[in-house]
């Protein structure tokens, strides 16, 4: 045991977690004074001050950030809920905890799992006392979203929900226009059969289907339209892709409803032999880390995961400091178009 002042070392003395009276005791003064020194409030010289950081660095003494928020009757939390099996939602975190961090506010994560719902996600955030809530994809009715941005600040992400008054936040990307992005790529490279599997009742699902139908319309190809049943998972990107091979007619294109669906739609493909991109053009949706894996290398519509989460938190932050709204119902980000190695001209 290391002793300096009378004071074990408590990074030797069985783990214990070094309290504030620790520091004074090692740094010779008294809790008081080491109080102020660590709160950086005034009354305690330069030379006072070196000797408390000095004593806190050498016993490994970091401030409980929780404890003092709760002191002030202030959390600067803010909770995020997102959906553990969405890679995208994990972009969205990353942004959302460097916006965070630079206004000054931390996180509370809750996950959405299979067997976690969106309600316990939510309760679960309440109990920590986040001042707002910033929802990655919600899918809660209208009505229940509503009622919890009565009782705080609520901000929904990559969701379109027409905006009431003292209803959630919006900020999402333009899906129906990366749908047409997707379009107008494949239809460029020479594509007409171009099919879109949906995202069912997922968010953006809506407008991505818009986007697609439009842009297949505006080029002339409304016979060549065809949506098939799917979803946001990779089994649904699975299970329509085993309908094209063995139900066929088998399209030249594909536009999936996200990157996961893509995913299991070039699995399927690829266990029956259809080469992608030489037999069927493949398209994702989000840009997230599963597109940009080398042996993936998917051709997707990116949605800006940075500027999303910034823009979430901005909202949040003004909404918890009273800040006036701001005057657009919505924040609406561009997508782009990211080209890879699954797109290519139609033999």
């Amino acid at each position: 045991m290391s002793l300096v002042s009378g004071v074990p070392d408590p990074k030797q003395s069985g783990g214990k977690r070094p309290t504030l009276a620790d520091v004074a005791a090692r740094a010779g003064v008294s809790t008081a004074l080491a109080s102020i020194v660590m709160r950086d409030a005034k009354g305690a010289g330069a030379a006072t001050r070196e000797r408390v950081f000095q004593a806190a660095r050498e016993i490994g003494y970091r401030p409980d950030a929780r404890a003092r928020l709760l002191r002030s009757r202030r959390s600067r939390l803010l909770g995020v809920q997102f959906g553990l099996q969405q890679p995208f939602h994990a972009d969205l975190v990353e942004g959302v905890y460097a916006a965070a961090d630079a206004a000054g506010y931390q996180i509370a994560l809750s996950a959405v799992t299979a067997t976690r719902s969106e309600q316990r996600a939510v309760e679960t955030l309440l109990a920590d006392r986040c001042e707002a809530l910033i929802l990655l994809g919600p899918q809660a009715p209208v009505v229940r979203l509503a009622d919890l941005a009565g009782q705080l600040p609520v901000v929904s992400v990559a969701r379109r929900l027409r905006r009431a008054d003292g209803g959630p936040e919006v900020v999402r990307t333009a899906d129906d226009e990366g749908a047409r992005q997707a379009v107008e790529h494949l239809v460029a490279l020479g594509h007409r059969d171009v099919v879109h599997i949906d995202g069912g009742r997922a968010p953006g699902a809506a407008d991505r289907r818009r986007g697609y139908r439009t842009a297949m319309n505006r080029h002339g190809l409304d016979a060549h339209v065809r949506v098939l049943p799917g979803g946001p998972s990779e089994e649904a990107g699975a299970a329509a892709a085993r309908a094209l091979v063995t139900a066929g007619p088998r399209p030249t294109a594909v536009l999936a409803f996200n990157d996961r669906c893509a995913s299991g739609v070039l699995d399927v493909f690829l266990r029956a032999g259809v080469t992608v991109p030489g037999d069927v053009s493949v398209v994702g949706f989000d840009d997230s880390r599963l597109a940009r894996l080398a042996h993936i290398g998917l051709t997707t519509v990116g949605q800006d995961a940075s500027r999303l989460a910034h823009l979430a938190v901005r909202r949040a932050v003004a909404r918890v400091e009273g800040a006036a709204a701001p005057a657009a119902a919505e924040d609406v980000v561009p997508p782009r178009l990211v080209v890879r190695g699954t797109t290519s001209v139609p033999r």
